[in-house]
């Protein structure tokens, strides 16, 4: 029987409201980066600890992943266009608190403000409102938006660097607080126009409200790729958050530092729409899996350099790698899990990243202030991702086995007229 015609929900309006959550993403989590180019600065007032700037980060990834399952069950409701705004106020209210100093202030800013109640409120809701305007290239839309992220990484350091040697971190602080403002709510107000209803449910390789998925009950597929995606996220977020520090240890300026940064987070940008069109065609869960090996490979090359010439290609090559991960998850979720459950499993997985970001940041400062330097905290982060590869590896390989046994399986009808 021949199939209704199916229509897209792709226009090119699609494509101009993702540009804008890309730049309402861009400028909230360009906030989360001043504490990283500030770390030493701040460390030094409370005696060089860096733990205490390091956990202000890993708050703010914790809190904004349970702000994610918590607002992106009110975007559900009241529509995403207001999260947003809420969250833009509350991101300048956290960087204010913030700006008081450490250590209180600062964790309280960046965890209840900046992270639950801030980018809580843009990221994940952000994520699920764009995934419901594409049903073809989905992938590159979502790897699109997720650049954000990395997009500021590749910007702001720099920016922050000149400006905290200037005017010092807290100004810096209060001076976003202004910008952001200005930017996200106009863009939200003018852009985030109510998303397409989706004429057809669609999850690749599984079936609409399947009960199993890759083989598995769904929620156990699910609970193992959100403990998987902690441990990548782990090793993810370990240079991102101590690559400025890490350089100036040993004996480059915090420019140099910065750079690195951006020279990581800019090969992040122009990699992940690579990724984004390479998931498109083989799928999240085999984007996951080979962006996956491609960090770890990076992560050990951090081990093994202290060159200007090296960390610069190892800066490039981590990037190009970890850039494909986040979005792929979100895609897997997208394609394996029916869509009328996207508004809490796309929440929950970021969750479950956020708090692997937040937990490499946080151990890679403790374990820096315990041992001195960070070839130790690189090692964890090394053996971290090495688990997720064990854990994607099993879902991949257990799910293509299910789905041979289902081709050699015999078809009903044959079992019936066998049986008559």
């Amino acid at each position: 029987m021949q199939r209704p015609h199916q229509h897209s929900v792709e226009t090119r309006q699609s494509w101009v409201v993702t540009t804008a959550a890309l730049f309402v993403m861009m400028t909230a989590f360009g906030s989360a980066w001043i504490v990283s180019v500030a770390l030493k600065d701040i460390a030094a007032e409370v005696g060089g600890a860096r733990s205490v700037p390091a956990l202000a980060g890993a708050l703010l990834w914790f809190f904004a992943g349970g702000g994610g399952i918590l607002m992106g069950a009110l975007a559900h409701r009241i529509g995403t266009r207001t999260t947003v705004i809420i969250g833009a106020a509350m991101v300048a209210a956290g960087l204010c608190i913030s700006a008081i100093g450490p250590p209180w202030p600062l964790w309280t800013g960046h965890a209840v403000f900046m992270g639950m109640l801030g980018i809580g409120a843009i990221n994940a809701p952000l994520y699920v409102y764009v995934s419901h305007w594409f049903d073809k290239r989905r992938g590159s839309a979502l790897a699109l938006i997720s650049s954000g992220n990395y997009l500021a990484g590749a910007v702001w350091p720099s920016v922050f660097d000149h400006v905290i040697a200037a005017i010092g971190w807290r100004q810096t602080m209060l001076g976003y607080a202004v910008f952001e403002i200005a930017v996200i709510v106009p863009l939200a107000l003018i852009f985030l126009k109510a998303a397409p209803e989706a004429v057809h449910a669609q999850t690749m390789r599984n079936g609409h409200g399947a009960s199993k998925v890759l083989g598995l009950p769904a929620n156990v597929a699910f609970g193992v790729l959100c403990v998987a995606s902690i441990f990548c996220c782990v090793t993810m977020s370990m240079p991102q958050q101590h690559l400025v520090a890490y350089c100036s240890d040993l004996g480059f300026t915090r420019m140099f530092g910065a750079l690195m940064l951006s020279v990581l987070l800019g090969t992040a940008v122009f990699s992940r729409q690579v990724w984004g069109a390479l998931s498109d065609r083989i799928g999240g869960m085999l984007t996951v899996l080979i962006a996956s090996i491609w960090q770890v490979t990076a992560m050990t090359g951090f081990m093994l350099t202290q060159s200007e010439a090296g960390l610069i290609t190892v800066s490039a090559a981590f990037g190009l790698g970890f850039s494909g991960i986040v979005p792929a998850y979100v895609l897997a979720v997208r394609e394996l899990f029916p869509a009328r459950e996207a508004y809490w499993r796309i929440p929950t997985i970021m969750l479950f990243t956020a708090v692997g970001m937040g937990l490499g940041g946080w151990v890679a400062g403790l374990m820096y202030d315990h041992f001195g330097y960070y070839l130790p905290a690189f090692a964890t982060g090394v053996i971290a991702n090495l688990i997720n590869l064990a854990m994607i590896g099993f879902l991949v390989l257990w799910g293509r086995n299910d789905r041979r046994r289902k081709k050699l399986a015999p078809e009903p009808e044959i079992m019936a007229s066998v049986g008559a």
